[in-house]
């Protein structure tokens, strides 16, 4: 390769000099004519060279794809031995334990205690409705709002805003209450959510 290369150098010092010549005795065709003959003298002795190049580049690749193959498989064999070398690390069993802490009165009291604490709102509605400003200034003593819930349908229970369940209204020591019969799952609390 070098070889080509020194020769090519040769050829392009050549060619140089003999422009040179001609600059100096003042044809200025014969130069167009001396560089078209360097270049296609170049393009003759190109071909060979751009093969024996292209092979040489060919085998680099080959050689660089067959050392990394190579180290693929290296590596691989080094995961195997590894694998091989290690063993199954074994827990505990920790169930036991677990179920005996879970077991005791006083841990279940103490997270009920916890949790019995915390203030929720819980509200029946038995409808609703959306009117304009001018519809509620209307209002007065024995006006009739009419609601989105038929006659018969049940109440919702709403804790903190969420419904948790429906009921019917029922009248219990002269106080109104509500008698549940539907406990919505959570499968479903979740589908309102969204």
């Amino acid at each position: 390769m070098a070889e080509d290369q020194d020769k090519l150098a040769a050829e392009w010092a050549a060619a140089l000099a003999e422009q040179a010549e001609t600059i100096q005795e003042g044809g200025g065709d014969d130069l167009a004519d001396a560089w078209a003959n360097a270049l296609a003298e170049q393009e003759k002795a190109s071909p060979p060279q751009e093969k024996q190049s292209e092979e040489a580049l060919a085998d680099e690749w080959a050689k660089a794809l067959a050392d990394e193959e190579a180290a693929k498989v290296q590596r691989e064999k080094k995961q195997k031995q590894l694998a091989a070398q290690s063993r199954d690390f074994e827990y505990k069993d920790l169930t036991a334990e677990a179920k005996a802490q879970r077991s005791g009165s006083e841990t279940l009291r103490r997270d009920l205690e916890f949790i019995l604490d915390i203030p929720l709102e819980v509200s029946a509605q038995l409808g609703s409705t959306k009117l304009l400003i001018n519809e509620l200034l209307q209002l007065g003593q024995g006006s009739v709002i009419e609601l989105n819930k038929l006659a018969g349908e049940p109440l919702e229970i709403l804790v903190n805003g969420k419904l948790v369940a429906r009921g019917e209204a029922v009248v219990i020591n002269e106080k109104f209450g509500v008698r549940l019969t539907d406990i919505i799952s959570p499968i479903e609390r979740v589908k309102q959510l969204a």
